[in-house]
């Protein structure tokens, strides 16, 4: 990097990873609340903070959220009394939802009230795979950082998969229900369709590029899927097995063929599925050892995911 006074706030997750890949981490002045990887940052000022009780059932959150959005509210604040102190050269937000992170609007409005500094926002919009390189590319960009090298690794382990399941015949390709909200019943959509797909599944719901639809649950018990697999957007392992095993006390579920196989699987959404920045290849991967333990061997068993 070419100019060492770069001062950069990062305001979403994706961001702050995509900005440690490219060997950015030193130049992060402030962070958003939920900023927590890599974890040489977490003693970054935090500059949000949110509007809604996380830790709140999954419909009472669903609904705040809604209540916040209908009365034009943002779910998260800025704290500009912060960004003042911080006076960053750079800020990175996105522009692909309101519910992910501080939105593209409040952002501008924040950075239109600051004295002491005017900085460049740079807004990420990620909705499929090679968006999420785009983004990458741009930021490198932004900061006079190659950003070539980076992209041949994470290219590098997609084609890997692609190779290793090249061999698979039609039968052998299960079909996948990916949960991104459990009440309502939401599935997962953007990148994750096609993560699926690269990984050796067909995914059920949900179209690439497209954001998350929510899906009836005489829907998902009439396709009965091979595999059911859990990503709560912002949730960890642990609340996930939660969520889902509430799912799972319905009638319905045992007489599903992913339960009678024992192929439902509960992942860590909030790092992995969730963050559209360099860890979507370890989400690739994770997917795949997931659909066909058979050829993969990552080593996220128990960590990053985990059999119902």
């Amino acid at each position: 990097m070419k100019n060492s006074s770069v001062r950069i706030v990062s305001l979403i997750p994706s961001g702050t990873e995509i900005l440690a890949t490219l060997g950015l981490t030193d130049a992060i002045v402030g962070r958003s609340h939920e900023c927590d990887y890599p974890p040489e940052i977490q003693n970054r000022p935090v500059c949000t903070q949110a509007r809604l009780n996380s830790n709140a059932p999954s419909s009472e959150i669903n609904d705040e959220v809604n209540n916040l959005l209908q009365s034009a509210l943002s779910i998260y604040q800025i704290k500009t009394d912060v960004l003042e102190q911080l006076q960053p050269t750079h800020i990175i937000t996105q522009d692909q939802c309101d519910v992910c992170a501080v939105s593209f609007s409040e952002v501008e409005k924040a950075v239109a009230d600051l004295t002491h500094s005017s900085p460049e926002i740079i807004s990420l919009q990620p909705n499929v795979l090679q968006d999420v390189w785009n983004d990458i590319e741009r930021v490198g960009n932004a900061f006079d950082v190659d950003s070539v090298k980076v992209l041949e690794n994470l290219e590098a382990r997609v084609k890997i998969c692609q190779h290793k399941i090249q061999g698979l015949s039609l039968t052998e390709i299960p079909t996948v229900a990916c949960i991104e909200w459990t009440n309502p019943l939401m599935t997962g959509a953007n990148w994750i369709p096609e993560l699926v797909n690269l990984a050796g599944g067909q995914s059920l719901f949900g179209a690439t590029g497209k954001p998350s639809p929510q899906l009836e649950w005489e829907t998902l018990i009439v396709s009965n899927p091979d595999a059911i697999i859990f990503m709560p957007c912002g949730f960890d392992l642990n609340r996930t097995r939660q969520e889902a095993q509430l799912l799972a006390q319905r009638p319905e579920w045992q007489k599903l063929h992913a339960t009678q196989t024992g192929r439902v699987y509960i992942t860590d959404g909030n790092s992995y599925f969730n963050r559209p920045g360099p860890r979507l290849v370890d989400s690739l991967e994770i997917l795949a050892e997931i659909l066909h333990p058979e050829i993969f061997e990552y080593g996220y068993k128990g960590v990053a995911w985990e059999v119902l």
